[in-house]
């Protein structure tokens, strides 16, 4: 998963009204280059999405956010999330994350969470709200006394097309999470073409650093 994810870099937050949303918006991501995506669980709608993806492109590295609930995690494997998100860091759910298999990036923004989350076992962290936690320079500190552990991060929260590559350009960044290019208004009024050419480019973006 890591892999995948170094590879491209860059990881679309998105946040589904209909499941109807779900098989087109897949399609207009792939259209644009990117074989991956985060399907946060904030609405009813998220847990079929995963499941219509994951059953039509499985050559989609496909990950369930926002969960915050031990059900929820069982629900995300089962329908085919391979990987999860939290935006915060709870034992119990990194716990019921790796009873089922599912690889886990839980959130953080101090040390004392980067060092929680390592000694659960826990190495690629999402870094959230990352703007508001101080952003590129806090990502800096953090680097210091944690990236010879290996450890690495993928900041969400306040990350757009125009500061992406101040994140991306720091070692211990493996991708960075966004939603501008699956905005939800986009998505809603079905404007796939749109989403594609955003996707594309962001990955461009993200190719230059």
């Amino acid at each position: 998963m890591i892999d995948r994810i170094l590879a491209k870099r860059i990881v679309p937050v998105v946040v589904l009204d209909s499941v109807e949303s779900a098989e087109p918006l897949a399609e207009a991501l792939l259209a644009g280059g990117l074989d991956i995506m985060e399907i946060t669980f904030r609405t009813a709608a998220a847990e079929e999405s995963i499941r219509r993806i994951a059953a039509r492109f499985p050559e989609i590295l496909l990950g369930a956010g926002t969960l915050l609930e031990k059900e929820q995690v069982a629900r995300a494997k089962n329908a085919g999330a391979v990987f999860g998100l939290a935006p915060g860091l709870n034992p119990e759910i990194i716990a019921a994350a790796q009873q089922v298999g599912l690889q886990f990036s839980p959130g953080v923004m101090t040390p004392s969470e980067v060092e929680q989350a390592l000694a659960l076992g826990c190495n690629l962290l999402k870094f959230f709200p990352a703007e508001a936690a101080g952003g590129v320079n806090m990502l800096k500190s953090l680097a210091g006394p944690y990236a010879h552990t290996g450890v690495k991060f993928i900041p969400t929260g306040g990350v757009t097309a125009a500061n992406l590559a101040s994140y991306l350009k720091l070692p211990v960044v493996a991708a960075i999470g966004g939603s501008w290019m699956v905005d939800k208004a986009l998505v809603n009024q079905g404007k796939w073409a749109d989403i594609t050419r955003l996707t594309r480019e962001a990955l461009e973006a993200a190719a230059a650093c």
